[in-house]
C-alpha cells in the first residue's frame, strides 16, 4: 500500500455490501476501513456510504449509528462523501414505500418514490447518460453498462442553483420504464443509484475518479 492512498471508510451502519465496497475500493488503491467509528469516519479522506433494502431501514440503522451527524458534518466542512444505491436514496428528503413517508437526511430535496416500469425491480445492467463536464465518469465510455438492483427512484432532479458563483450538481440519468437519477456531483457530495462495486472495469474507473477528487 502506497503511503499516499487515501484513506476511505465504508461506514457500516448494518445496511450495505460493506465488504464488496470494501474490496472494491482497495482494488484501486484506496486504504479502506470498514468501520462506524464517529471519529474514524470523520477524519478519514473520503467516506463511502452503502445501501440495501427499505429507505426506512436505512435511515434507522443511520440514525442509530449517528450516521446522520457524519454525513452532516463532513460535507459542512467540504469533506467528501459518497452515497451507492440506498445510500444515495438517503440523502433526499423523503422516501415514499408501501404508502408511508419517511425522512431522509435532506441534503437534496425530493422524493424516492416506487419505480414505475413493467419489471420491478430493475435488477442488472444498464447504460446511463452522464453530462459531458462529468468527473465522475471521466473515461468512462458511453456506451458502458452499470450493475442496478431497486425497486424506487427519484424521478425529479428540485434542486434549482441560482447563484451563478456556484457550480450546479451535474446529475446522470438513467432509464428502466422512466426516466431516473443514476447519479449526482454535487461538491463534496457525490451519488450513485447503480452499485460501482459490483460494475466491473466501468465500476473501477468511477470508484478511480472518486479517489482522485480527495
Amino acid at each position: 500500500m502506497s503511503a499516499a492512498a487515501k484513506k476511505v471508510v465504508v461506514f457500516d451502519y448494518g445496511f450495505g455490501n460493506v465488504r464488496s465496497a470494501e474490496r472494491a475500493l482497495a482494488r484501486v488503491g484506496a486504504d479502506v476501513e470498514i468501520t462506524r467509528d464517529y471519529d474514524t469516519a470523520m477524519n478519514a479522506d473520503g467516506l463511502l456510504v452503502p445501501g440495501v433494502g427499505a429507505f426506512s431501514a436505512c435511515m434507522d440503522g443511520l440514525r442509530r449509528a449517528r450516521g446522520e451527524w457524519v454525513v452532516g458534518r463532513r460535507l459542512a466542512g467540504g469533506r467528501p462523501v459518497m452515497g451507492i444505491c440506498v445510500g444515495m436514496q438517503i440523502l433526499f428528503a423523503r422516501g415514499i414505500e408501501h404508502g408511508v413517508e419517511t425522512e431522509g437526511l435532506d441534503e437534496w430535496p425530493g422524493t424516492v418514490g416506487p419505480l414505475k416500469a413493467p419489471v420491478v425491480p430493475h435488477m442488472g445492467w444498464n447504460t446511463v447518460e452522464a453530462p459531458a463536464d462529468s468527473d465522475l465518469f471521466a473515461g468512462v465510455g458511453a456506451d458502458e453498462r452499470f450493475y442496478f438492483v431497486h425497486s424506487y427512484a427519484v424521478h425529479d432532479w428540485e434542486l434549482e442553483v441560482t447563484n451563478p458563483a456556484i457550480r450546479a450538481p451535474r446529475v446522470t440519468w438513467a432509464t428502466h420504464g422512466e426516466s431516473f437519477v443514476a447519479a449526482v456531483e454535487n461538491g463534496a457530495l457525490w451519488a450513485t443509484q447503480f452499485h460501482p462495486e459490483k460494475s466491473g472495469d466501468a465500476g473501477a474507473q468511477l470508484l478511480t475518479n472518486w479517489i482522485g477528487t480527495l
